[in-house]
């Protein structure tokens, strides 16, 4: 099965049966800074069958909670994060990935290209603040073209190892279907939403 199919026949089974992943009520009282905090935000960002036994990082590579699955949970917004903590899940962007996943984002997040053994899929049920769908690293609206700004809600995504594989998918984020982000760069992957896709930023059309 070619790469198109399988993740066309992954994304049929997933679009409107994963939403986004809530806090426990009971963890709302927490300092955002603990590490208890952190440990229910991050490993909310998939679903509990993953989140749940995953390790869970803390930013600087600390574990937080070590797991009993080969998942990793962890924050992946690369702003500095508030003395008091990220004010939302949402806020702290979380993922959660396997090593390979992990090797992705820790390349990705030091500025240099992705280089994988494998495709692999991060999860992202509480989305992300805001970013340029075009260039990486451009993070303040401000610096966007207003048609690039995407502040996204629950997704999945797909880092392939090859990323001119995904030269069938286009790059419009408005049309409700996987998207391309980063195009014809490095760090190109394919956002697949899920329910609650558009809770932060409408739908264009």
């Amino acid at each position: 099965m070619n790469n198109f199919v399988r993740t066309s026949t992954l994304i049929g089974l997933l679009l409107g049966i994963v939403g986004c992943s809530d806090v426990p009520q009971q963890e709302a009282t927490l300092s955002h800074s603990s590490a208890d905090w952190k440990i229910s935000a991050y490993s909310t960002a998939a679903p509990n069958f993953i989140g749940g036994a995953a390790t869970i990082l803390d930013a600087n590579g600390d574990v937080l909670r070590q797991g009993s699955n080969e998942w990793y949970c962890r924050s992946g917004n690369p702003r500095s994060e508030p003395e008091a903590g990220w004010a939302s899940a949402h806020e702290a962007m979380p993922l959660c990935m396997d090593s390979v996943g992990l090797s992705w984002l820790t390349q990705y997040m030091s500025g240099q290209p992705p280089v994988i053994e494998r495709d692999v899929y991060i999860w992202m049920l509480h989305g992300d603040v805001g970013e340029d769908n075009t260039t990486p690293m451009v993070l303040h609206e401000t610096e966007s073209e207003a048609q690039n700004w995407i502040e996204s809600g629950a997704h999945l995504m797909l880092m392939p190892k090859d990323p001119s594989s995904l030269s069938a998918f286009g790059s419009d984020f408005n049309e409700g279907g996987p998207y391309v982000m980063f195009q014809d760069t490095p760090d190109a992957h394919l956002m697949i939403p899920v329910s609650g896709y558009y809770d932060y930023q409408p739908q264009a059309r």
